[in-house]
């Protein structure tokens, strides 16, 4: 199983498609056997679900995702967790491997994500 996290500083970020890095988190027998940062390819509609497919990745967790990219990772057959509180990434897989991760709202449920419009409420995530 492959996890994907958007980062900025070490720690998930918000804004989901304007992120610095990828942690990519490869995980078997329910331990976290090897972590990688991918810098992410410039932000364009339909370009990171592609992507991050191409990377193996079965998981995102997630601040805020809009609803066309989440439809976009679930036609990939990627799962999709929004809501996520913002933590290290090694701490985020193991809360969801222990059922024990604790989601909140969508920080991106606003309209117009998937398309390069929408700044995230202007949440200095752009």
């Amino acid at each position: 199983m492959k996890f994907a996290i958007p980062l900025a500083e070490g720690k998930l970020t918000a804004h989901f498609g304007h992120c610095q890095q990828f942690a990519i988190l490869n995980v078997a027998n329910n331990e976290i056997t090897d972590t990688a940062l991918l810098t992410p390819p410039p932000h364009e509609p339909g370009v990171l679900p592609r992507w991050l497919h191409e990377q193996g990745a079965n998981v995102i967790i997630a601040g805020g995702m809009g609803q066309r990219a989440i439809m976009l990772f679930n036609q990939a057959g990627i799962e999709v967790v929004t809501g996520a509180p913002v933590a290290e990434p090694e701490v985020l897989v193991q809360h969801y491997l222990q059922e024990s991760l604790v989601t909140g709202n969508n920080a991106c449920s606003g309209g117009g994500h998937g398309d390069g419009t929408h700044s995230c409420g202007g949440d200095g995530h752009q």
